[in-house]
């Protein structure tokens, strides 16, 4: 049976979400497993704030003009039709609303004429690492985000609102934008810090005891990294360029908090290309501790063998069948006292001289060899 958890299952899924070839631009194809839109507005000012959960979009138009900023947060894609009432209350373009119900979307920033719209992707990380598209429309006064589903990373945002901390209540709509777009960029980071950690984890088993198991959580971590690569790689372009190009709905104010966001997204993008790195030596340092491990064995085997090969010749020899009433030179130590004492003497002497010299060859104990000569060189001299 399929797991319908699994990444490739997903992935599937996703690609059916898509707009069926050649379909008007602008069509609307909700997914039918998405969840029916759940709307919360905060509109704000200096001196006033009001939260609400809304169950019609007509009723955002009586809070709408009530403050100086109105943050529209829509969770869920389930329904067309709240979708289209929202697009048409606020004017948002038919194309940018394709884009919000297509989740496969790359972040990108296009403007239009009443307002700038954003596509981010936010990333979670619960056991799996999954990316969810964030998409941001923002006009004058009114910032509108698009959520697949329930639970975000705008929490300190919302905080910040209700407590008045900072200067977020004081500013335009443009600097609420940057905010979510910060809280996202953030959010990244203690997700690289645990697979940081899980890296290094994996870093000290290839040391101490490679296991074949290990290239499989090897790989693990390289996909993840490259999911992470594609969705931080575009984003850090898209708040460049909102950070560069010139646009009545973001301030010159907000563009400073922009070029810092940018220089996280850039760090970012570093954590992910070392790791990454670092990810890839781990497969070679793998492969390099097996064979090294095999080669160990290989010698051991091969030193082994290399001490029973005299052994054997000496044993077969003294195992053949001669008489010795028929020649004195049939093997005359077969009838002698001493014989058996003699020969296995003689076995446990080569066995020994080949040791001595595997040993001052330093095929057997190296290492420890090594290791006492390098604690000498180390000492200080007197």
């Amino acid at each position: 049976m399929t797991d319908d958890t699994s990444p490739h299952r997903s992935r599937r899924h996703r690609q059916s979400r898509r707009t069926p070839p050649g379909a008007p631009p602008g069509t609307l194809i909700a997914d039918p497993a998405a969840q029916r839109p759940k709307i919360t507005v905060i509109a704000y000012g200096e001196d006033a704030l009001e939260e609400h959960a809304i169950a019609e979009p007509e009723e955002l138009k009586n809070i709408a003009g009530r403050h100086a900023v109105t943050w529209i947060d829509v969770e869920g894609l389930g329904d067309v039709d709240t979708l289209n009432r929202l697009g048409e209350i606020f004017g948002i373009h038919r194309l940018a609303l394709e884009d919000v119900i297509n989740v496969y979307q790359r972040p990108k920033v296009e403007e239009y004429d009443d307002h700038l719209f954003v596509v981010t992707r936010m990333a979670q990380l619960d056991g799996m690492l999954d990316t969810e598209q964030i998409t941001l429309f923002l006009a004058a006064n009114t910032v509108i985000t698009f959520q697949e589903k329930p639970g975000d990373c705008f929490e300190p945002v919302r905080a910040r609102l209700r407590q008045k901390r900072g200067q977020i209540r004081t500013r335009r709509a443009d600097y609420l934008a940057y905010a979510l777009l910060d809280a996202v960029t953030d959010a990244y980071f203690p997700i690289l810090e645990k697979y940081g950690e899980r890296i290094e984890d994996i870093e000290a088993r290839v040391i101490a005891k490679p296991d074949t198991n290990l290239i499989a959580d090897i790989h693990g971590i390289k996909r993840d990294l490259l999911t992470l690569r594609r969705a931080v790689w575009p984003q850090r372009e898209m708040i460049n360029a909102l950070a560069r190009d010139t646009t009545p709905f973001i301030g010159e104010q907000t563009r400073i908090y922009l070029r810092d966001c940018y220089d996280h997204s850039v760090q970012l993008m570093d954590m992910v290309e070392t790791y990454r790195e670092i990810a890839t030596g781990l497969t070679d340092i793998h492969l390099s501790s097996i064979n090294t491990r095999l080669n160990e064995i290989m010698k051991v085997l091969t030193i082994i063998a290399t001490i029973f090969i005299p052994l054997t010749f000496i044993t077969g020899l003294y195992g053949m069948n001669f008489q010795t009433d028929k020649s004195p030179f049939n093997m005359p130590e077969l009838s002698w006292y001493w014989g058996y004492p003699y020969a296995l003497s003689l076995m446990a002497a080569v066995a020994g001289m080949l040791l001595i010299y595997f040993i001052r060859k330093g095929w057997i104990g190296g290492s420890r060899k090594r290791k006492r000569n390098r604690r000498h060189t180390d000492r200080p001299q007197k």
